[in-house]
């Protein structure tokens, strides 16, 4: 297949799956973010460079390609996974050992998991620990990429809360449960409402999204009827959520590859819309040792690759007095720095103290940025959240994400300086 045929099938600049054919066969099957630009680039001159000699003879045999378009890069990639299952491409098998492709498990328990296993746990009954002694719902995969995968189970658990193998009671429970990434696993009733979950991932993968809708569509109008209208918003705030899928993630981890942001231009220029949440905590230990960290979350997930440490004092002829002063220095050398973007929430760790020097930075820098403050109890565990009540009602989990990691990570940094320090 020459560059001459692939300029007649006139790819579109938007999300789906590609599929190499000759004579009717499909050779290989691909997904991508723009599907004009990625198969594009399979006519690059640096192909062999950046994909080998295999892809190379794939795109020689070629003498078609078709696609099939999708609403998100999160659903061009379940569709990948579906069709590679289904024809087996001699290149896409040829391209990588099947044992080593990822899929996604789905247990047979009360209380069903969701997981990610390795090919090789599943053939011949080399099962992972975790599935010892555990039977398998359901089976979906293979999936090329493991770091994507790893992303959408992020953005599907937002829309449709799970349990890992990570998810127990206790502490960390509690918290994800807070913000909204694991269910209720606290009674029979829950339990009815967290297999209709699970119910959904399964629909989801199979790539049934319409079904999906429907059903809740459903399922609103009849909640309606019996006044039960809390239920019946937050159903609708599901439905809203698949039909504009946050999916930049994917995008971040699909590097190199024909990437274009083209297909956004008709959803009210989205990339603009990326939700940027700094996070900001202060650690010491008796007022000495002071550090500051500022944690970052884009769209609900923590981008920890933007994480900032700060020494207190560095930069001071004296060391800042208490934990607003502190909060201060962090925040004026931060915005020093124009090249990382700003953000369009800022959440402090404190209360109303903390709060107003934020507010007051931003006003004198002139910049149009919210301000939350997480407050929390004895147990440092999260108890009112101050700031403008639309900011907080619509970001509450992205704000508790943020909040923690800022004080997970100050705490880190502070350990990692106070033990150089007993470095003989």
């Amino acid at each position: 297949m020459d560059i001459n045929q692939y300029k007649k099938n006139n790819l579109p600049s938007e999300p789906g799956v590609y599929l190499f054919k000759k004579n009717r066969e499909i050779l290989y099957i691909g997904k991508a973010t723009s599907l004009k630009d990625r198969a594009k680039s399979y006519f690059s001159s640096d192909l062999i460079a950046t994909r080998g000699p295999l892809i190379v003879d794939m795109v020689f045999q070629s003498d078609d390609i078709e696609f099939i378009k999708t609403d998100s890069v999160l659903e061009a990639l379940i569709l990948e996974s579906n069709l590679i299952k289904k024809h087996q491409p001699r290149y896409n098998t040829k391209e990588k050992d099947d044992k080593s492709y990822n899929y996604v498990v789905i247990t047979k328990e009360y209380f069903p998991k969701v997981l990610i296993e390795r090919g090789r746990n599943l053939s011949n009954g080399g099962h992972s620990d975790i599935l010892q002694n555990v039977r398998m719902s359901k089976v979906y995969g293979p999936f090329t990429n493991g770091t994507q995968l790893k992303e959408a189970l992020k953005i599907i658990r937002k829309i449709f809360p799970f349990l890992d193998k990570y998810s127990k009671e206790g502490a960390s429970y509690g918290f994800y449960k807070e913000i909204g990434l694991v269910p209720d696993v606290s009674n029979n009733e829950a339990r009815k409402d967290y297999l209709k979950n699970i119910r959904n991932i399964k629909l989801f993968f199979e790539g049934k999204k319409k079904n999906i809708i429907k059903n809740l569509e459903k399922e609103m109008k009849l909640l309606a009827k019996k006044h039960e209208f809390e239920k019946a918003d937050k159903i609708k705030r599901t439905i809203f959520a698949l039909n504009h899928i946050q999916d930049v993630s994917l995008i971040k981890n699909e590097g190199g590859q024909g990437l274009s942001f083209s297909r956004f231009a008709p959803q009210e220029k989205i990339l603009s819309a990326i939700v940027r949440i700094e996070g900001y905590d202060i650690a010491h230990i008796s007022g000495t040792n002071t550090v500051g960290v500022m944690t970052v979350v884009e769209n609900g997930i923590a981008s920890k690759s933007e994480y900032r440490k700060f020494k207190i004092g560095k930069y001071s002829r004296t060391m800042p007095s208490g934990d607003v002063a502190s909060l201060e220095e962090v925040l004026r050398r931060r915005f020093t720095h124009e090249e990382w973007r700003f953000p369009d929430v800022i959440v402090v760790d404190g209360s109303t103290a903390q709060k107003n020097i934020a507010e007051k930075i931003i006003k004198e820098l002139g910049l149009k940025i919210a301000v939350v403050a997480v407050t929390k109890d004895e147990r440092h565990r999260p108890k009112m959240i101050q700031g403008r009540e639309d900011i907080v009602s619509k970001y509450k989990s992205e704000i508790l994400l943020a909040n923690s990691e800022a004080h997970r990570f100050a705490i880190k940094y502070h350990r990692e300086l106070r033990n150089k320090k007993f470095v003989i």
